[in-house]
């Protein structure tokens, strides 16, 4: 009789060892199929260390966006070294050369070249130019830099103004990352009250959303940016021009997670728990955001991450076309605009190397929003 109890008690732990995803909530399963999902699980991964950067640029960046340095006009990258001795013997474990730098007086042009001589330790938590550590708390520690302040240290180079191209990209994140998660966060609001009451209303409500949709939609994206933002007062400050460009990609940005969520309110007002919440007594308010939303916020999650990117291409596309985000505000379309140059483009390559950031972001979040749809899709395997 120990035996059949022991046999008939095993069967249901083995099964739900062998069978995990029977026992497993929603939420649970989408992770879980996530996971699998390799790409897109290390799209995550790079994503999030994407906006860690952007929370920290301030402290990751060795230098202030703004400080420059005449004598270094154009500087070339430096590498990092391992082990090396500096002129007073002692060993540091990172360090990098100096340069050495010889004017052309027929072209007028910098060369440099490496001054192996002549050693600049680097290390952790070191001090530099001091700035405001998320705009409030006065600081200068860096946490990777020369430990000498004022020492040259540019890993993507410099630009005309002998700025570092790596610390403004590093701080370009903040204005670039923001944009699209702010501008995404509006057009899902607008998106899913707009879409709401197109497939809950119908009637002449859905009409009117639906052709509205359709006009924007038919209007060429590009010529629509450029006219909504060539209307920005040039002689406004940079901050309100930053929340008119979030303002004007939120209102375009909307259409198609609106038509997502008619779409899915027009299917989800028949099924039966909206009937019973209905009937139970539920207003429509409730009925929306408590039933309705829920039942489908994993597909909402998927498309939001899969409209970031655009956001994110539209502010550089705007910065870079001289319309959209405009110096002191450093941005990664701000950052390319500066690279436009013939100069730039023979002389200094290194400044096209912000365009390298936007390249794996833009990829790791469509990556990122791929595997969120496949996993939050009920009928996927």
């Amino acid at each position: 009789m120990s035996d059949m109890t022991d046999t008939i008690d095993a069967g249901p732990v083995t099964a739900r060892k062998d069978k995990p995803f029977e026992a497993a909530g929603q939420w649970r399963l989408i992770w879980m199929r996530f996971r699998r999902h390799r790409l897109a699980y290390w799209s995550g991964v790079v994503v999030a260390l994407v906006y860690l950067v952007a929370i920290f640029a301030s402290f990751l960046a060795p230098t202030t966006a703004n400080y420059y340095s005449a004598r270094y006009t154009y500087a070339p990258p430096q590498s990092i070294h391992l082990l090396g001795t500096d002129a007073a013997g002692q060993r540091h474990l990172f360090h990098t050369y100096d340069y050495t730098s010889k004017v052309d007086p027929l072209e007028l042009t910098r060369t440099y070249t490496v001054d192996e001589s002549e050693v600049i330790p680097l290390g952790f938590f070191v001090r530099g130019e001091p700035y405001k550590f998320w705009g409030v708390i006065p600081t200068d520690r860096h946490f990777f830099g020369p430990k000498e302040p004022g020492r040259p240290f540019y890993l993507f180079g410099a630009d005309r103004l002998g700025r570092d191209v790596f610390s403004r990209t590093v701080i370009g994140t903040q204005v670039s990352m923001s944009i699209g998660l702010i501008g995404v966060a509006l057009s899902l609001v607008i998106g899913i009250v707009l879409g709401g009451i197109s497939g809950i209303a119908g009637g002449w409500a859905d009409e009117v959303i639906q052709r509205l949709i359709e006009l924007l939609k038919s209007i060429p994206t590009i010529p629509l940016w450029l006219g909504l933002a060539a209307a920005i007062p040039l002689n406004i400050s940079p901050l309100v021009v930053y929340l008119w460009i979030t303002i004007i990609l939120s209102l375009i940005g909307w259409t198609d997670i609106a038509r997502i969520v008619r779409g899915r309110f027009m299917v989800l007002k028949t099924e039966d728990f909206v009937t019973a919440a209905r009937l139970d007594g539920c207003s429509r308010q409730r009925i929306i955001w408590r039933h309705m939303v829920p039942s489908f916020a994993s597909h909402l999650i998927a498309s939001t991450t899969l409209a970031i990117p655009a956001m994110i291409l539209a502010e550089t596309a705007l910065s870079f076309l001289g319309v959209g985000l405009r110096p002191p505000v450093v941005s990664w379309g701000v950052l390319l605009k500066e690279s436009q140059s013939i100069l730039a483009l023979s002389n200094a390559p290194w400044l096209f190397l912000p365009g390298i950031a936007i390249i794996v972001t833009v990829l790791a979040l469509n990556f990122l929003g791929d595997g969120l749809r496949d996993a939050a899709d009920p009928y996927g395997k």
